[in-house]
């Protein structure tokens, strides 16, 4: 397919955006196209699509040729991905591809089915407005914005959709084995089986090693630099006792708290209450290293952190020296399964990890993740389980 079909700014394209800006959000425009991407099997991230998002509120939706190549640059993950994207943005945005009678209309998404490799060009499907503007409701915009910047009514609707998230426990192998139909032969039971029967042959019995639910553990910075994330991740952590995951969780601020009683109350809101009040130091300063180096001394190397996916959720911004921090990340890895640090800056356009903190703690974490929105909590449940 050559460049010059899907060229933006030429005499044969038409951008539909400006006519549908008054009836339809600019945001509903630009998630309804990275769902389109992602249908015709590009692989777009929450992430992704808020750095798209971001772009092109820099650039203006009226810029066609701006937002062609913020799409570009910030939705495609490997030169597989631009063919696909030509033809979706072509019929999302402009509704005319070269050699092409029909003007469809902007609503109307190339189909997936038409954009497979083999097949090498695009079918349409007319879609019914309505049924666009549905798949990009105010709910999946809301998935994606920064609870930062949430006021009351989205934060309202925020905890509903907290309520619906649905955590898993990492697996680990138990040490025992469990009887099953298939996998190894257990010898000893089936020869105390042979015995029993003054040696007459019969049925062989079968065991397999049992898994078990891993531990996590969860370290979250209330500090003042964190305060405007730290009621979203509460209630996160809330989320995890709720739903029957071995968790243990600690506020790190001027010092260690555990507040995981309070949180296995059952009603969220109440839960929330107590343990704030549990909490001496809710937005104050920031002693990082000073708190991980009490978990690991008084928890941690006694067992609650051996085998456990530990998840630090912090900026980085540290009160003392990042070495002193980074070396205690070190000692938490040591006995650690596998240590995930969130950082809500993370999920921003153009994040670099600058912050001497961050810098120290990189090179002993297993993974760095965003924590920043909704769609960030449930990335990072994904990345739990799979621990």
């Amino acid at each position: 397919m050559s460049s010059d079909a899907v060229r933006p700014g030429s005499d044969a394209v038409r951008t539909d955006a400006q006519d549908a800006a008054p009836t339809r959000p600019p945001e509903e425009i630009l998630l309804g196209f990275a769902r389109a991407l992602r249908a015709a099997g590009v692989a777009v991230t929450a992430d992704r699509e808020r750095t798209f998002l971001e772009a092109v509120a820099a650039l203006g939706l009226e810029d066609q040729v701006g937002v062609y190549h913020a799409g570009r640059a910030t939705l495609c993950g490997s030169p597989a991905d631009l063919e696909r994207y030509d033809l979706v943005f072509h019929a999302w945005f402009s509704g005319q591809r070269a050699g092409m009678k029909n003007r469809p209309p902007l609503q109307q998404v190339t189909s997936q089915a038409g954009l497979n490799d083999s097949a090498g060009a695009a079918n349409s499907a007319q879609d019914d407005p309505d049924t666009v503007a549905a798949q990009a409701s105010s709910t999946e915009i809301l998935r994606h914005r920064d609870v930062a910047t949430l006021d009351r009514r989205d934060r309202e609707e925020l905890v509903r959709m907290f309520a619906a998230l649905r955590p898993r426990a990492p697996r680990r192998r138990a040490h025992r084995h469990t009887r099953a139909r298939r996998g190894q032969v257990d010898a000893r039971r089936t020869l105390r089986s042979i015995l029993r029967r003054m040696g007459e042959p019969g049925e062989v019995t079968w065991r397999r090693r049992a898994d078990r639910p891993r531990r996590v553990v969860l370290l979250i910075d209330v500090s003042g630099s964190m305060s405007a994330y730290a009621d979203a991740l509460i209630r996160l952590a809330h989320t995890y006792c709720a739903a029957g995951v071995p968790t243990e969780v600690f506020t790190l601020g001027t010092r260690l708290t555990h507040v995981t009683r309070p949180l296995h109350q059952r009603d969220p809101d109440r839960a929330i209450v107590a343990a704030g009040r549990a909490i001496p130091d809710w937005s104050g300063g920031t002693r990082l290293a000073e708190g991980v180096k009490v978990f690991l001394d008084r928890w941690g190397r006694r067992g609650m952190a051996r085998g456990a996916v530990v998840v630090v959720f912090s900026d980085g911004w540290e009160r003392d020296q990042p070495e002193a921090l980074g070396e205690q990340v070190r000692r938490l890895r040591a006995v650690a399964h596998r240590v995930v640090w969130v950082n809500p800056h993370r999920g921003r356009a153009g994040y670099e990890p600058v912050q001497g903190g961050i810098m120290a703690v990189l090179p002993h974490v297993d993974d760095f993740v965003a924590g920043h929105s909704m769609a960030a909590f449930q990335e990072l449940t994904e990345v739990v389980a799979r621990a």
